[in-house]
């Protein structure tokens, strides 16, 4: 009797050619757009359960220490991020601890929320990509249809949206240097590469390091 193949994980970016994973190279012109790709974060959806809103509120403060945001808002304490994506729903993002996995968050996270949220582990099936870089905004322009510029997007707001025809959560993040504005942008696994095909594309004119 034939064993099975053992399978083993790999990155979505696994087997792109370099061109593709490093963009468009522009002789002379300086890396305006750098991407980097996050990896080893866990990831969660938690949807207030019905009634329980308030409960859930402070379930959150009592356990991690964060203000539940309300509305298209991100809120971050020791390492756990929550951000709101629709009424009673949030995503909730955290850093897996050294040796740990991923996945073990999603199991704590539904006991410390058990009665007032439910959880759905969504580790394995998203991409995160955070963008930094002097023209990240001009390069974000081409491809989706909101507002990035810093009157319109402050730091710490979140868009559901879409980019080059993929969807794709956004939020800002604190700006590294004066103008200089970063960015996470997670989006399905599946759809990952065609997104970033798109964005070295976008981004090939100011110089893309990824």
């Amino acid at each position: 009797m034939s064993e099975f193949p053992r399978l083993a994980p790999r990155r979505w970016l696994s087997g792109v050619g370099h061109a593709a994973v490093a963009g468009p190279a522009t002789p002379g012109i300086k890396s305006g757009v750098r991407a980097m790709i996050r990896d080893g974060f866990g990831l969660a959806t938690v949807l207030a359960r019905r009634g329980a809103s308030d409960a859930l509120n402070r379930r959150v403060q009592e356990r991690f220490g964060i203000d539940l945001p309300h509305g298209p808002r991100r809120s971050a304490a020791s390492g756990v991020v929550f951000a709101g994506t629709g009424p009673g729903a949030w995503l909730v993002l955290t850093e897996r601890d050294e040796g740990g996995d991923c996945h073990e968050f999603a199991a704590r996270l539904s006991s410390e929320l058990d009665g007032v949220g439910s959880v759905s582990d969504q580790s394995d099936g998203h991409a995160l990509i955070r963008l930094s870089g002097a023209c990240v905004r001009e390069t974000l322009a081409k491809l989706i249809p909101i507002d990035v510029h810093a009157r319109a997007f402050e730091v710490g707001q979140v868009a559901s949206t879409v980019a080059a025809h993929v969807g794709v959560t956004l939020w800002r993040l604190p700006d590294e240097a004066q103008e200089a504005a970063v960015f996470e942008v997670l989006m399905f696994r599946s759809l990952a590469r065609s997104f970033w095909h798109a964005l070295a594309e976008a981004a090939g004119e100011h110089g893309f390091s990824g």
